[in-house]
């Protein structure tokens, strides 16, 4: 595959070099130029046709949420944020992801001993991606004016969803299926800790149900979804006679900590045929060997087909290992876990 073509755009130039400087430690990745704000940006974007743009939230002139609205609606592209580690900076990333960003990464803490982390993995995938053909494919969900729930009954169900690269867009648009009395829902997304309570908040306002960030012994209910926290932690779910969440200190799985593998392998175990696994958009494998334990343990399984995934590889490594049942585009994931957790006519699962 040819290099990565780069824009780093950046209103401190110390910024910009040390991101110039790390995603040039990796010979696939070429930085073809640097911007300070938008107005260079869109001159440079023009003159040099990058593959990806890596884009700070905050700038001089135009930020970078305006900008990046303006190249989704006039020239879309592979966009990823560079956010600060606060909460303003955490609800403007979001609002990113939402308007098309291919991803995020926070900018680094004194100390860090890998300043943006896997950023050259991010920018290679990105180059890649089909971006811009996964969001004409399945375009943001809008809330629904009424969700289902007079006509929904939930069975004995437990839903477990495993999401990461696009997967802001991809569990916005899933959940907002839900009605009030869905499934006890239980959600590992791959993001940085300062994010996920964001994120949770963003969805319990987007959501019918009640969304939160999971918490160690938050007994799994009806009409509640549970959002894995980022961080020094994987989330588990256990107890079979009164299922709650689990947060267990355990190395990284597949380089993930949160691991949507660490989260099927306990729904497997904890559920079996009582479960839904679904996998979402995704770089990487993390999920796809959970998955196959859950359907080997009698659970119903769901992935996102290719043509809606921003990356099509965490439902592409589960399906190539059998363990998708199902493979759907995005719009139709929400309503078919619907029809899998439903009460049966005659009583419940």
């Amino acid at each position: 595959m040819p290099q990565a073509r780069v824009l780093v755009v950046d209103d401190s130039p110390t910024m910009r070099g040390l991101i110039t400087a790390v995603l040039r430690t990796d010979p696939e990745v070429n930085v073809v130029g640097q911007a300070g704000d938008a107005l260079e940006a869109r001159e440079a974007i023009k003159q040099l046709n990058p593959d990806v743009v890596t884009l700070d939230i905050e700038m001089p002139n135009m930020n970078g949420l305006d900008f990046l609205e303006r190249i989704m609606r006039l020239r879309p592209m592979p966009v990823i944020m560079v956010s600060s580690l606060t909460h303003r900076g955490a609800e403007a990333t979001l609002a990113a992801l939402e308007i098309g960003a291919f991803d995020c990464v926070a900018k680094p803490a004194p100390g860090d001993q890998r300043p943006f982390g896997d950023l050259a993995e991010k920018v290679k995938a990105a180059a890649r991606s089909n971006r811009g053909v996964a969001r004409a494919a399945a375009p943001a969900a809008k809330r629904p004016a009424q969700a289902p729930s007079a006509s929904y009954a939930v069975g004995r169900k437990i839903v477990a969803i495993g999401s990461s690269t696009g997967g802001v867009e991809a569990l916005i648009t899933v959940l907002q299926n839900f009605p009030v009395n869905c499934p006890p829902t239980v959600i590992t997304q791959h993001m940085p800790s300062t994010f996920t309570k964001s994120f949770a908040d963003r969805l319990n306002r987007l959501c019918q149900p009640v969304v939160q960030e999971a918490f160690d012994g938050a007994r799994l209910e009806v009409g509640k979804i549970y959002l894995a926290p980022g961080g020094e932690r994987h989330l588990q779910v256990a107890n079979s006679a009164a299922p709650c969440c689990r947060l267990v200190e355990r190395d990284p799985v597949n380089g993930h900590r949160p691991s949507v593998d660490v989260l099927f392998d306990s729904v497997a175990e904890l559920a079996g045929r009582n479960a839904v696994g679904v996998i979402l958009t995704g770089m990487g494998r993390d999920g796809a060997a959970g998955l196959l334990k859950m359907r080997h343990a009698g659970a119903r399984t769901l992935g996102q087909n290719e043509k809606t995934c921003v990356v099509y590889g965490m439902p592409r490594v589960a399906h190539e290992l059998g363990a998708v049942e199902q493979q759907l585009p995005l719009g139709s994931i929400g309503e078919e876990i619907l029809k899998m957790t439903a009460a049966r006519r005659e009583g419940s699962e």
